[in-house]
């Protein structure tokens, strides 16, 4: 079978985590900006999302982006629509997607931080609702309305919201994704294959089920072998990462080709973003890049 080939407007980008990790410092915290963004361009990226060592105003962040010949492609804000003061959420949020519409950015990524564990260093990961924090009845409803609200922001501005599913936070099941977009229906979805794998759900089922709500798409995949170890042993999402759990597209058991063959089917036009948090030191970045960009390229035609 032939590979397949996305819209032409699909465009290739990558995010900082491959290089420097923004939840541990630990990970190659330290590298600089200008390395990250001269290696992702040198590694055949078009765009980049926001990292920790990526300025937060539209004038100071133009500039190294343009230096290098990278377009803002998104970037992650957390959320605590939940348990925070609506306002103050939004106050938030509208800034981050001032920043994003200025540098030309048209979907803001969402995740709902509430509870989140996934950045507490020794907070064992649950994999279902009875083992880990999820949101009461009041908290979702919570939720829900704020996420409506932050919607209907974006879409003032001709721009869409899309959901980050993620390990160690409260929409981190299959039915509490599906439940959200369901409950939500002006909400998009961001594609993350490598979350959805390690949290025990078919990627490929998602995307199909969902195609006509993904607004971007992550590029990760999941070695099984390291997961199933989390699950066992209890591991947090720190040790996971440091141990190898994520992989670039290529490796690990997601069926890649597959998806890319839904989000043609479904004439997606987003970024494809290429992210595999693991250890800089042990994984040099710049290799596992390229070795990401060239898989994009042979298996989705962009």
């Amino acid at each position: 079978m032939p590979p397949t080939t996305l819209h032409r407007d699909c465009l290739v980008g990558a995010n900082p985590i491959l290089w420097s990790n923004d939840d541990f410092n630990e990970l190659a915290g330290d590298v600089p900006l200008d390395t990250i963004l001269r290696e992702m361009r040198a590694a055949g990226y078009a765009g980049s999302e926001l990292g920790h060592a990526y300025p937060r105003t539209p004038a100071a962040l133009a500039e190294p982006l343009a230096r290098h010949h990278l377009r803002l492609v998104s970037g992650w804000h957390s959320t605590f629509l939940a348990t925070a003061d609506l306002a103050t959420e939004e106050k938030k949020f509208r800034a981050h997607l001032n920043l994003l519409k200025t540098l030309g950015a048209r979907v803001a990524i969402v995740a709902e931080c509430s509870h989140c564990i996934h950045g507490t260093r020794e907070a064992a990961l649950g994999f279902g609702t009875a083992d880990r924090r999820a949101l009461d009845a009041a908290e979702w409803v919570r939720l829900v309305a704020g996420l409506k609200h932050l919607c209907t922001v974006a879409a003032s501005e001709e721009m869409h919201v899309a959901y980050h599913h993620h390990m160690g936070t409260v929409v981190q099941t299959e039915a509490e994704l599906d439940r959200l977009l369901a409950d939500v229906p002006t909400l998009f979805l961001l594609l993350d294959p490598g979350h959805l794998a390690f949290a025990g759900i078919n990627p490929v089922a998602v995307a199909q089920r969902h195609a006509t709500r993904i607004a971007h798409v992550h590029l990760k995949s999941v070695r099984p072998a390291i997961a199933e170890r989390v699950r066992r042993e209890g591991w947090s999402f720190c040790r996971a990462v440091t141990e190898g759990v994520f992989t670039i597209p290529g490796d690990g058991c997601v069926d890649f080709p597959a998806i890319f063959a839904i989000l043609a089917a479904a004439d997606y036009r987003g970024w494809l973003v290429a992210e595999a948090e693991e250890d800089p030191v042990k994984v040099p970045a710049l290799a596992k890049a390229r070795a990401a960009r060239n898989y994009v390229r042979a298996h989705a035609g962009v």
